[in-house]
């Protein structure tokens, strides 16, 4: 079913310095609900009468639109995915995903002009949990500091937060409207690597059943992808056994490329290694050595090579595995 967003909503969060666990929960509902006003503010009274509070008001009630983690008693967290995993425990970015995550992935995809099925959706929401929801988390809560220094979003969303020098001299409102171009700043920022990170996703879900539905040649023991930059490496290594080496086009469209296949999705060991005799090799060197006239390289570790032509890369695989 798409998303269709409904009537407009005020966001409720705190004024003052910002992090990356508030920041990211009120950019999701900013884009599940585009028209929408944000209040920032520390005012009980502005708080309650908000649709959404986000990081404050003391409350944990999703089905009211209210996200915080620091009241007392609070024990909101993830189930651990084994018996050995750290049980990591909600703040508002893992309260807002949650009851979010799903409406937000379907909007993006639909602004992408692509339909996702149930399955889909909550593998990708669960997948962007499990990549960088849990540690925004993790850092707020001081259940670990997963980047130190600077090197971790969550640090690099706290330096968009004003300094003493930039506040120095400014009256009330026009420091608290510094901060809030400041915390929007980081919205927009957060939201930019969060789009990327779902597309990503979306894009991995959507090649699998291209993947596995491509033609395979020479035996059954290569397989042909008729695009190239397409995910293919965890669906062959865990789904295709028979399958040794990949062929696509690579993404200048001036040539194919013939990969190995790696023994486990992540692993640098091949289920085979290209002849030991062309690594290294270009142009009309590796020509002379292949017999194939279009030949354009083989990488020295023995992993990828290439030719100007299909017919030519399928008569260097045809090579490799007679080899």
């Amino acid at each position: 079913m798409a998303y269709i967003p409904s009537s407009p909503k005020t966001i409720a969060t705190h004024s003052g310095s910002f992090h990356a666990d508030d920041v990211f929960g009120v950019g999701v509902i900013m884009g599940v609900y585009p028209s929408h006003s944000l209040v920032r503010t520390r005012n009980n009274a502005l708080i309650e009468a908000a649709d959404f509070a986000v990081d404050v008001g003391g409350i944990w009630d999703a089905a009211n639109g209210r996200y915080d983690h620091h009241q007392r008693g609070f024990d909101g967290a993830r189930a651990p995915r084994s018996s050995d995993a750290l049980r990591v425990t909600y703040a508002s970015a893992g309260l807002v995903w949650a009851a979010h995550g799903a409406d937000y992935v379907q909007a993006l995809a639909a602004q992408a002009g692509y339909t996702l099925d149930a399955q889909a959706v909550a593998d990708t929401v669960q997948s962007i949990d499990g990549s960088l929801v849990q540690y925004l988390d993790m850092v707020d809560t001081g259940q670990g500091d997963v980047a130190p220094g600077l090197f971790g979003l969550s640090s690099l969303i706290a330096q968009l937060n004003t300094n003493w020098m930039e506040e120095s001299g400014l009256a009330a409102e026009p420091k608290a409207a510094l901060q809030e171009r400041r915390f929007l700043q980081a919205i927009g920022i957060t939201r930019t690597f969060l789009d990327r990170a779902i597309i990503k996703k979306i894009s991995q879900v959507r090649s699998m059943d291209i993947v596995r539905n491509a033609p395979t040649l020479l035996g059954g023991k290569v397989l042909h992808l008729q695009e190239g930059g397409m995910p293919w490496s965890r669906v062959v290594a865990e789904e295709m056994p028979q399958v040794m080496l990949v062929i696509y086009p690579d993404s200048d469209g001036d040539q194919y490329q013939v990969k190995t296949v790696p023994v486990e999705p992540g692993s640098f060991t091949s289920r085979m290694d290209l002849p030991a005799s062309w690594a290294g090799l270009r142009d009309q060197e590796l020509a002379a050595v292949t017999g194939v006239a279009d030949s354009v390289f083989c990488h020295n570790n023995l992993f990828i090579c290439g030719a100007r032509s299909l017919d030519g890369a399928i008569r260097m695989a045809a090579l490799a595995l007679a080899a």
